[in-house]
Parts: C-alpha cells; sequence; structure tokens
C-alpha cells in the first residue's frame, strides 16, 4: 500500500479545531504507516482502562499534587512506564502503540500517555515544549508545578527547569517564558513526527521521512522550513515534479531568505534536466 495511503486516518483526525484533536488517537493513526495491522481501539481501550484503574483511587477533591501522585504511582511502580535511556533513537519510542507495550518511550510520547489518562480522569494538563526535554503541567490557575513523564513523573519547579535545560545543554541558557508555555496538540504532534523524521534521515529511510514531512506540513501548511527541506529531499530522490512544487512554492513564501539564490540555482538545474 502507498505509505501516503497509510496517513488518511492522520489527516483525518487532525482535519478539526485543535482543541477537538484526540492526541493519543492522532499519535496512533500516524504509527499505521509503520504498523499498518495497528488497532486504534484496542490502545485507546487500553488508556481508557488505566485511567478506570486509578479513578477509585483519586479524592473527591480534584487538589493537583495528590493526584499526580496518584497517577504517578499507577504509571510507574504499577505498571512500569520508563524513559528508555539505553536506546534514546530507537523509533519505536515514538509509536505509541509501542510505548504502550513495551511500557518504554522517550519524553513526549510519555507525556502523550500522561495526557490521555489524565483527560479521561477529568484532570486538565497541558503539554509544555521546554527544547530538548518535554513537560507536562497540570492546567490549573496558580499552580506553578510541571511534570517529567520520562523521569517517573517528577514534580519541577521553574528552577528545577532552569537546571534542567543547563544540563541538556551543557551550559547555562536563559529560560525565556515561551519555554515553559503550554503547546497546542497540532504543535505536540509537530514535534513527534520532527523526531521521527530525524530517526528516518539518519536510516536512510528516505521514503518514509518524505511522508513523515508531508505529515508535518499537513499540521502547519506555511511552514517554509520544512517545504523546502522536502523539496531538497525529493530533489534527492529524483522525484523532479515534487521537488519543482515544493521549492517554487517555498520561493513564494519565503522570497527574501539566505536560501532563495541557491534553491533558484537548484531549480535550474532540475529544469534542465
Amino acid at each position: 500500500m502507498d505509505n501516503q495511503l497509510l496517513w488518511h486516518n492522520f489527516y483525518q483526525e487532525i482535519d478539526q479545531p485543535d482543541e477537538q484533536i484526540d492526541l493519543a488517537k492522532a499519535a496512533l493513526c500516524y504509527a499505521q504507516a509503520e504498523y499498518p495491522d495497528l488497532d486504534i481501539d484496542k490502545y485507546l481501550a487500553i488508556l481508557k482502562a488505566i485511567a478506570s484503574e486509578i479513578r477509585p483511587q483519586l479524592p473527591a477533591e480534584l487538589y493537583p499534587l495528590k493526584v499526580i501522585q496518584i497517577i504517578n504511582y499507577h504509571l510507574y511502580d504499577c505498571l512500569k512506564f520508563k524513559g528508555n535511556n539505553q536506546d534514546y533513537y530507537d523509533a519505536d519510542n515514538s509509536f505509541l502503540n509501542r510505548v504502550i507495550e513495551r511500557k518504554l518511550g522517550i519524553p513526549i510520547t510519555l507525556s502523550v500517555i500522561y495526557l490521555a489518562v489524565a483527560k479521561r480522569l477529568d484532570f486538565p494538563m497541558v503539554g509544555i515544549g521546554m527544547p530538548g526535554h518535554f513537560l507536562i503541567r497540570p492546567e490549573f490557575e496558580d499552580v506553578e508545578i510541571f511534570i517529567d513523564p520520562f523521569n517517573r513523573g517528577e514534580i519541577l519547579f521553574k528552577q528545577d527547569c532552569q537546571e534542567k535545560l543547563n544540563q541538556i545543554y551543557q551550559q547555562p541558557v536563559e529560560l525565556e517564558p515561551s519555554f515553559l508555555a503550554p503547546v497546542s496538540n497540532k504543535q505536540i504532534l509537530a514535534r513527534m513526527l520532527n523526531n521521527l523524521k530525524f530517526i528516518y534521515l539518519h536510516r536512510q529511510e528516505l521514503n518514509k521521512a518524505l511522508a513523515t514531512m508531508s505529515g508535518i506540513l499537513k499540521l502547519f501548511p506555511g511552514n517554509a522550513a520544512e517545504i523546502r527541506d522536502r523539496g531538497l529531499l525529493y530533489y534527492q530522490v529524483k522525484r523532479w515534479q515534487e521537488a519543482v512544487l515544493d521549492l517554487e512554492y517555498f520561493l513564494k513564501i519565503a522570497p527574501n531568505s539566505e536560501d532563495a539564490p541557491t534553491i533558484k540555482k537548484l531549480l535550474q538545474q532540475i529544469n534542465s534536466v
């Protein structure tokens, strides 16, 4: 089956207002491109079952810290979810079905599972797109705590986030307010697909990388850098027509880009083939 056809369910799920997108379902939909026999409802039922097991343990008043402690205990002590430190760049860390099966993932996929469970508990949480390490936090006013699902649901304060950022980049980095701002469902999905894209590029699985880039562009059609990069990759695999379409469109929306002269020369080369 054509790889793009396998993305049909993903495109369908994201073709609605952001707040209506089921994040876990969308992540499972793109995983179908790698696992065509994946039963989406089966894994959504598992997430629902996890929430159902946690619900009786919740207090009548959903105090954020208490709820987080209960979710953490169930996910990490009972179910044994954990971060994959041994093989961080394994592609299966980016596929939600495999993360659920193996109880093993990277910060963003473990965050999606945590968010999905919290949503099914009617405990509002949001994703936090901190550079280099995805976090989540309760969506309550005056609750200035962050959760690190990769590290057993560790509770962090702003200063802890600063220290984690310095540790990731191995130098002092200014913690800008945007680093701890909530991100949309589409931004989370684009970040997940971006991780997967780099894995495919590293493996030289270029057709899979192209399909993943198309997924990112379905989320954010005006992403000029992604349009340029997809055009360059089409050029690399000698899919001239698609390369021309992307590169010409890139010049149209980013005519003053530093890359524009190089892209123009490349288009001349393609047109002379």
